[in-house]
Protein backbone atom coordinates (compact mmCIF):
# COMPACT_ATOMS: atom_id res chain seq x y z
CA UNK A 1 0.00 0.00 0.00
CA UNK A 2 1.24 3.70 -0.95
CA UNK A 3 2.00 5.50 1.97
CA UNK A 4 -0.20 8.61 1.87
CA UNK A 5 1.87 12.43 2.52
CA UNK A 6 1.78 13.62 5.30
CA UNK A 7 -0.54 16.89 5.72
CA UNK A 8 2.03 18.84 7.80
CA UNK A 9 4.83 18.25 5.09
CA UNK A 10 2.26 18.95 2.48
CA UNK A 11 1.72 22.09 4.24
CA UNK A 12 5.48 22.65 4.24
CA UNK A 13 5.46 23.39 0.64
CA UNK A 14 2.60 25.63 0.38
CA UNK A 15 4.33 27.69 3.54
CA UNK A 16 7.34 28.19 1.04
CA UNK A 17 5.56 29.56 -1.93
CA UNK A 18 3.63 32.01 0.44
CA UNK A 19 7.04 33.08 1.89
CA UNK A 20 8.16 33.90 -1.46
CA UNK A 21 4.75 35.44 -2.25
CA UNK A 22 5.37 37.18 0.62
CA UNK A 23 9.01 38.40 0.08
CA UNK A 24 8.72 39.47 -3.30
CA UNK A 25 5.66 41.60 -2.31
CA UNK A 26 7.30 43.15 0.36
CA UNK A 27 10.97 44.19 -1.38
CA UNK A 28 8.56 45.77 -3.97
CA UNK A 29 8.52 48.69 -0.97
CA UNK A 30 11.95 47.77 0.51
CA UNK A 31 13.80 48.22 -2.90
CA UNK A 32 11.77 51.46 -3.39
CA UNK A 33 12.61 52.93 -0.19
CA UNK A 34 16.64 51.88 -0.73
CA UNK A 35 16.45 53.33 -4.10
CA UNK A 36 14.97 56.09 -2.69
CA UNK A 37 18.24 57.85 -1.24
CA UNK A 38 19.83 58.69 -4.45
CA UNK A 39 16.41 58.92 -6.44
CA UNK A 40 16.73 56.38 -8.83
CA UNK A 41 19.68 57.81 -10.22
CA UNK A 42 20.92 54.97 -12.51
CA UNK A 43 17.54 53.51 -14.29
CA UNK A 44 18.85 49.63 -14.04
CA UNK A 45 17.43 50.10 -9.94
CA UNK A 46 14.07 50.00 -11.17
CA UNK A 47 14.25 46.55 -12.31
CA UNK A 48 14.16 44.88 -8.91
CA UNK A 49 10.67 46.57 -8.31
CA UNK A 50 9.68 45.32 -11.38
CA UNK A 51 10.77 42.19 -11.32
CA UNK A 52 9.48 41.99 -7.83
CA UNK A 53 6.32 42.96 -8.63
CA UNK A 54 5.30 40.96 -11.58
CA UNK A 55 7.16 37.96 -9.74
CA UNK A 56 4.54 37.76 -6.71
CA UNK A 57 1.75 38.21 -9.30
CA UNK A 58 2.93 35.05 -11.11
CA UNK A 59 3.37 33.09 -8.08
CA UNK A 60 -0.24 34.21 -6.81
CA UNK A 61 -1.77 33.22 -10.02
CA UNK A 62 0.21 29.77 -10.13
CA UNK A 63 -1.03 29.39 -6.21
CA UNK A 64 -4.23 27.28 -6.91
CA UNK A 65 -2.61 24.58 -8.54
CA UNK A 66 0.20 24.58 -5.87
CA UNK A 67 -2.47 23.87 -3.73
CA UNK A 68 -4.00 21.15 -5.97
CA UNK A 69 -1.09 19.39 -6.40
CA UNK A 70 1.79 20.39 -4.20
CA UNK A 71 2.59 16.15 -3.37
CA UNK A 72 2.89 15.60 -6.73
CA UNK A 73 5.73 18.11 -7.40
CA UNK A 74 3.08 19.67 -10.95
CA UNK A 75 4.81 21.62 -13.66
CA UNK A 76 4.64 25.21 -12.58
CA UNK A 77 6.01 27.35 -15.17
CA UNK A 78 5.24 30.08 -13.80
CA UNK A 79 7.46 29.26 -10.72
CA UNK A 80 10.25 28.12 -13.10
CA UNK A 81 10.71 31.40 -14.88
CA UNK A 82 10.37 33.66 -11.82
CA UNK A 83 13.03 31.48 -9.99
CA UNK A 84 15.31 31.82 -12.33
CA UNK A 85 14.74 35.59 -13.14
CA UNK A 86 15.36 36.07 -9.55
CA UNK A 87 18.65 34.27 -9.37
CA UNK A 88 20.12 36.40 -12.36
CA UNK A 89 19.07 39.25 -11.09
CA UNK A 90 20.31 38.92 -7.76
CA UNK A 91 23.52 38.19 -9.42
CA UNK A 92 23.56 40.70 -11.16
CA UNK A 93 22.44 43.29 -8.64
CA UNK A 94 25.46 42.19 -6.37
CA UNK A 95 28.15 42.97 -8.99
CA UNK A 96 26.61 46.14 -9.77
CA UNK A 97 26.35 47.37 -5.66
CA UNK A 98 30.39 46.13 -5.73
CA UNK A 99 31.18 47.74 -9.25
CA UNK A 100 30.87 51.21 -8.17
CA UNK A 101 34.14 51.42 -5.83
CA UNK A 102 34.88 48.04 -5.16
CA UNK A 103 36.33 46.57 -7.87
CA UNK A 104 38.41 49.94 -8.40
CA UNK A 105 40.03 49.61 -5.03
CA UNK A 106 39.69 47.01 -2.76
CA UNK A 107 39.29 47.92 0.50
CA UNK A 108 37.93 47.02 3.62
CA UNK A 109 36.60 50.76 3.75
CA UNK A 110 34.95 50.44 0.27
CA UNK A 111 33.36 47.48 1.47
CA UNK A 112 31.55 49.07 4.27
CA UNK A 113 30.67 52.53 2.48
CA UNK A 114 29.21 51.18 -0.71
CA UNK A 115 25.50 50.19 -1.12
CA UNK A 116 25.24 47.11 0.46
CA UNK A 117 26.50 44.06 -1.68
CA UNK A 118 24.99 40.91 -0.18
CA UNK A 119 21.12 42.47 -0.06
CA UNK A 120 20.78 41.58 -3.47
CA UNK A 121 20.85 37.48 -2.40
CA UNK A 122 18.07 38.06 -1.73
CA UNK A 123 16.45 37.75 -4.97
CA UNK A 124 18.89 34.72 -5.68
CA UNK A 125 17.59 32.67 -2.38
CA UNK A 126 13.84 33.49 -3.17
CA UNK A 127 14.50 32.04 -6.92
CA UNK A 128 16.22 28.87 -5.63
CA UNK A 129 13.19 28.22 -3.27
CA UNK A 130 11.09 28.31 -6.12
CA UNK A 131 12.94 25.78 -7.64
CA UNK A 132 13.61 23.62 -4.62
CA UNK A 133 10.18 23.09 -4.35
CA UNK A 134 9.51 21.83 -8.11
CA UNK A 135 12.41 19.53 -7.68
CA UNK A 136 12.54 18.07 -4.38
CA UNK A 137 8.99 16.87 -2.60
CA UNK A 138 8.71 18.10 1.13
CA UNK A 139 8.38 14.49 1.71
CA UNK A 140 12.26 13.50 1.39
CA UNK A 141 14.13 14.95 4.24
CA UNK A 142 16.58 16.29 1.47
CA UNK A 143 13.77 19.24 0.97
CA UNK A 144 14.45 20.47 4.85
CA UNK A 145 17.92 20.21 4.70
CA UNK A 146 18.07 22.77 1.24
CA UNK A 147 15.79 25.16 3.25
CA UNK A 148 17.82 25.10 6.02
CA UNK A 149 20.63 25.75 3.58
CA UNK A 150 19.02 28.34 2.30
CA UNK A 151 18.03 29.99 6.17
CA UNK A 152 21.86 29.33 6.35
CA UNK A 153 23.05 31.46 3.83
CA UNK A 154 20.48 34.16 4.70
CA UNK A 155 22.43 34.58 8.00
CA UNK A 156 25.56 34.69 6.39
CA UNK A 157 23.83 37.57 5.03
CA UNK A 158 22.45 39.06 7.90
CA UNK A 159 25.89 38.79 9.52
CA UNK A 160 27.61 40.25 7.11
CA UNK A 161 25.21 43.36 7.08
CA UNK A 162 24.82 43.86 10.48
CA UNK A 163 28.97 44.26 10.71
CA UNK A 164 28.88 46.98 7.29
CA UNK A 165 26.04 48.79 8.22
CA UNK A 166 26.91 49.37 11.76
CA UNK A 167 30.58 50.01 11.50
CA UNK A 168 29.54 52.94 9.41
CA UNK A 169 29.14 54.51 12.38
CA UNK A 170 31.80 52.74 14.58
CA UNK A 171 29.11 50.86 16.65
CA UNK A 172 28.55 53.64 18.56
CA UNK A 173 25.68 52.19 20.57
CA UNK A 174 26.62 48.94 22.27
CA UNK A 175 23.04 47.00 20.96
CA UNK A 176 24.26 47.30 17.84
CA UNK A 177 26.52 44.17 18.15
CA UNK A 178 23.42 42.18 19.05
CA UNK A 179 22.26 41.16 15.25
CA UNK A 180 26.30 40.29 14.55
CA UNK A 181 26.38 37.93 17.40
CA UNK A 182 22.96 36.52 17.21
CA UNK A 183 23.37 35.95 13.53
CA UNK A 184 26.95 34.40 14.12
CA UNK A 185 25.23 31.94 16.77
CA UNK A 186 23.04 30.96 14.31
CA UNK A 187 25.30 30.19 10.96
CA UNK A 188 27.13 28.05 14.01
CA UNK A 189 23.82 25.63 14.70
CA UNK A 190 22.44 25.43 11.40
CA UNK A 191 25.82 24.19 10.09
CA UNK A 192 26.02 21.79 12.82
CA UNK A 193 22.73 20.64 11.61
CA UNK A 194 23.90 20.23 8.30
CA UNK A 195 27.35 18.38 8.11
CA UNK A 196 26.97 16.01 10.94
CA UNK A 197 23.73 13.50 11.83
CA UNK A 198 21.51 15.16 14.52
CA UNK A 199 18.43 14.31 16.58
CA UNK A 200 15.25 15.38 16.61
CA UNK A 201 15.67 17.18 20.22
CA UNK A 202 18.88 19.11 18.37
CA UNK A 203 16.38 20.24 15.58
CA UNK A 204 13.76 21.34 18.54
CA UNK A 205 16.63 23.49 20.09
CA UNK A 206 17.27 25.14 16.62
CA UNK A 207 13.90 25.84 16.11
CA UNK A 208 13.83 27.54 20.03
CA UNK A 209 16.93 29.81 19.06
CA UNK A 210 15.47 30.70 15.78
CA UNK A 211 12.69 31.62 17.85
CA UNK A 212 14.95 34.18 19.73
CA UNK A 213 16.01 35.46 16.29
CA UNK A 214 12.56 36.65 15.29
CA UNK A 215 13.10 38.74 19.21
CA UNK A 216 16.10 40.15 17.95
CA UNK A 217 14.55 41.57 14.55
CA UNK A 218 11.74 42.92 16.66
CA UNK A 219 14.07 44.68 18.57
CA UNK A 220 15.60 46.39 15.91
CA UNK A 221 12.94 47.25 13.99
CA UNK A 222 11.98 49.27 17.47
CA UNK A 223 15.22 50.71 17.56
CA UNK A 224 15.40 51.64 14.26
CA UNK A 225 12.35 53.07 14.23
CA UNK A 226 12.84 54.94 17.46
CA UNK A 227 15.96 56.58 15.44
CA UNK A 228 14.66 57.38 12.74
CA UNK A 229 11.81 59.34 14.44
CA UNK A 230 14.10 60.95 16.81
CA UNK A 231 15.70 62.27 13.50
CA UNK A 232 15.71 66.08 13.49
CA UNK A 233 15.25 68.90 10.68
CA UNK A 234 13.55 66.64 8.14
CA UNK A 235 10.33 65.70 7.17
CA UNK A 236 9.35 62.28 7.79
CA UNK A 237 10.19 60.69 4.26
CA UNK A 238 13.41 62.08 4.24
CA UNK A 239 13.88 60.14 7.94
CA UNK A 240 12.74 56.99 6.75
CA UNK A 241 14.71 57.62 3.58
CA UNK A 242 18.27 58.68 5.10
CA UNK A 243 17.79 57.49 8.52
CA UNK A 244 18.62 53.44 9.93
CA UNK A 245 17.42 51.57 6.98
CA UNK A 246 13.74 50.54 9.12
CA UNK A 247 13.05 46.96 7.48
CA UNK A 248 16.23 45.52 7.79
CA UNK A 249 16.42 44.08 11.10
CA UNK A 250 13.37 42.15 10.05
CA UNK A 251 14.76 39.54 7.98
CA UNK A 252 16.29 38.50 11.27
CA UNK A 253 12.50 37.57 11.54
CA UNK A 254 12.10 36.40 8.02
CA UNK A 255 15.12 34.07 8.02
CA UNK A 256 14.01 32.61 10.94
CA UNK A 257 10.23 31.57 9.76
CA UNK A 258 12.18 30.21 7.19
CA UNK A 259 14.29 27.95 9.21
CA UNK A 260 11.40 27.10 11.82
CA UNK A 261 9.75 25.64 8.49
CA UNK A 262 12.77 23.30 7.55
CA UNK A 263 13.33 22.41 10.65
CA UNK A 264 10.30 21.29 11.95
CA UNK A 265 9.86 19.11 8.39
CA UNK A 266 13.21 17.56 8.80
CA UNK A 267 12.14 16.77 12.72
CA UNK A 268 8.43 15.40 11.58
CA UNK A 269 10.61 13.35 9.26
CA UNK A 270 13.35 12.40 11.44
CA UNK A 271 10.59 11.07 14.36
CA UNK A 272 8.62 9.58 11.87
CA UNK A 273 11.68 7.54 10.75
CA UNK A 274 12.50 6.56 14.15
CA UNK A 275 8.79 5.24 14.43
CA UNK A 276 9.27 3.27 11.54
CA UNK A 277 12.34 1.43 12.94
CA UNK A 278 11.16 0.74 16.11
CA UNK A 279 8.03 -1.15 14.61
CA UNK A 280 10.14 -2.91 11.98
CA UNK A 281 12.52 -4.37 14.80
CA UNK A 282 12.36 -8.05 15.46
CA UNK A 283 10.48 -8.92 18.70
CA UNK A 284 12.85 -10.65 21.33
CA UNK A 285 9.91 -12.36 22.57
CA UNK A 286 9.44 -14.49 19.87
CA UNK A 287 8.54 -18.27 21.19
CA UNK A 288 10.84 -20.65 20.55
CA UNK A 289 9.58 -23.45 18.05
CA UNK A 290 8.41 -26.47 19.68
CA UNK A 291 9.98 -29.84 18.04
Amino acid sequence: MTEQPSPRRVSAGLLIELFVLGNLAFLTLDVYLAHSINAFHNPLEWLPIVVSAIGALLVLIELPRSIRQSENLPVRPLGWFVGVVCIVLGVAGMVLHLRDTFFHEMTLKNLVYIAPFAAPLAYAGLGFLLILNRMISPQRVEWSQWVVFFCLGGFLGNFALSICDHAQNGFFHATEWIPVIAAALAVGMLFSALVQPVSSTYLFLCTGFLLVQMAVGALGFFLHVQSTLMRGGENWWLSVIHGAPVFAPLLFADIAILGIIGLLTWRSLLIDEQHTAASEEPSMLTPTAVS
